[in-house]
């Protein structure tokens, strides 16, 4: 049972995606981004990821306030210092920063991405 969960878990989080997540992925989709190519709620490990560039090992991850709570903080560190081990560049915008100001969330993303 929690193996079927598990395998339909990243499509659920796909469809209650937030409203920062849905305006991010709108740009990164279909190879928007100097085609580059983006896959959301993706598995990595035991993780899943908000969003990932497999080819540049880049992932992208859109946090909300609760991110802000010591126990999620912890989590959230946790998976970052893991993914870091496998090799895996983590960064972080928070959701209102992809809502105001998403062209300067679109730059640090392609400078990233061509480093």
């Amino acid at each position: 049972m929690g193996r079927i969960r598990s395998s339909k878990f990243p499509k659920e989080l796909r469809q209650r995606q937030t409203d920062a997540e849905g305006k991010l992925w709108y740009f990164l989709k279909n190879r928007y981004l100097e085609g580059f190519k983006f896959r959301r709620q993706h598995r990595i490990g035991k993780y899943i990821v908000d969003i990932v560039c497999l080819d540049k090992k880049l992932v992208i991850e859109v946090d909300g306030g609760q991110h802000n709570d010591n126990p999620t903080k912890e989590k959230d560190n946790k998976r970052t210092e893991w993914l870091k081990n496998e090799k895996y560049r983590v960064i972080r915008f928070w959701d209102n920063e992809v809502l105001t100001n998403t062209e300067g969330v679109l730059e640090v993303i392609r400078q990233t991405l061509l480093q």
